[in-house]
């Protein structure tokens, strides 16, 4: 290839790369002042664990021991996240967490306390719950909080229904509430 083409190729190659490139800095920053406005609905996946294991069969809301729990790591960006909202200036509210202990761990951790709702519990194994609940979560993301903003820590597969978002463990989407059952995605942040 002479020396002609492959400039042409690199030059062709660089808007490519542009897609590759991690998200600005700027956009971030943006998000975060959102959330220091407080008024937003935060919906987290709860925080690592380990992803070979699912819930083993026998399975017990109320037993952690028979759950697929947080790991090391997803109990240390529990509380990293925590401790990036209290230094950042984000006004937390309430929090409500699926009853699934990585959930409910995870809030803790982050957030120092957690209200169990059921509407936040995973749908993966019984789909025929998933539209009564997100239903219910969606009348609640649509709504402005009275103070700060409002946590909602659950499972991949519930906000993926509620927002077409499907985040990795950690990973929180941010909701701006409309009011009548509808919201905006105003964007995402990874652990």
């Amino acid at each position: 290839m002479s020396r002609g083409v492959r400039g042409a190729v690199a030059i062709l190659a660089l808007p490519a790369l542009a897609f590759l490139a991690p998200r600005p800095a700027v956009a971030d920053e943006a998000l975060l002042n959102l959330l220091r406005a407080g008024g937003q609905v935060i919906v987290m996946r709860h925080a690592a664990t380990d992803r070979s294991l699912g819930d083993p069969p026998g399975f017990r809301l109320g037993d952690c021991s028979t759950q697929r729990n947080l790991s090391e790591e997803g109990r240390a960006q529990a509380r990293r996240m925590g401790a990036a909202f209290a230094s950042g200036g984000v006004p937390i509210g309430r929090v409500l967490s699926s009853q699934w202990c990585r959930c409910l761990e995870t809030a803790r951790l982050a957030f120092g306390t957690a209200e169990p709702w059921p509407a936040l519990n995973s749908s993966f194994r019984d789909r025929t719950l998933e539209a009564d609940r997100t239903r219910e979560v969606r009348a609640l993301a649509s709504e402005r909080p009275a103070k700060g903003n409002l946590v909602l820590v659950t499972h991949q597969v519930n906000i993926g229904a509620l927002s077409g978002v499907y985040p990795v463990e950690g990973e929180l989407v941010v909701l701006t509430p409309l009011g009548q059952g509808n919201f905006r995605v105003a964007g995402t942040m990874r652990p």
